[in-house]
């Protein structure tokens, strides 16, 4: 089973379609990309903060290292060590970095596959929103009728 985490923008479309098109699923798990080589698994994700502070973490922990004499394959070590940890945390970096930008978590869903987990969570998100009125949608106010009354509205 794989399992993602759901997020939505801050400023959200007011239709529910249009909000459903905006929402990013975020798969928990370990990430192979990250773990082989972070700024590529980051970057994959559009993770550009990351992808720099990896490469500054890593350039100046080496070089602190290499200035105090540490031999160079414990430095390697370190550094495979740490692409272990950041391959299993890639979601939570991820998860963390939307929701510093403002970005809300609004449900998990668990599947076989990513489109089963998209299909479970709109079959149990959509209904819950509210629809947007036609005429609403396209800026028209309230719809009227015959005589300027409201459609349903009783003369």
């Amino acid at each position: 089973m794989i399992a993602y985490t759901v997020h939505e923008p801050e400023l959200q479309p007011a239709d529910r379609l249009d909000r459903a098109e905006e929402l990013r699923f975020v798969k928990d798990g370990f990430s192979w990309a990250t773990a082989l080589f972070p700024p590529v698994g980051f970057a994959a994700r559009q993770l550009w903060w990351a992808v720099l502070a990896y490469v500054g973490v890593v350039l100046l922990v080496t070089a602190a290292l290499n200035a105090l004499h540490f031999n160079s394959d414990l430095i390697t070590l370190l550094v495979l060590a740490l692409n272990l940890y950041l391959g299993f945390e890639a979601s939570t970096i991820e998860s963390w970095f939307l929701d510093q930008q403002g970005w809300t978590t609004v449900g998990s869903v668990m599947g076989r596959n990513r489109a089963d987990c998209e299909r479970r969570f709109f079959e149990d998100w959509l209904p819950a929103q509210p629809a947007i009125n036609s005429s609403a949608k396209l800026g028209g106010g309230a719809r009227r009728g015959v005589g300027g009354w409201p459609f349903g509205a009783k003369a």
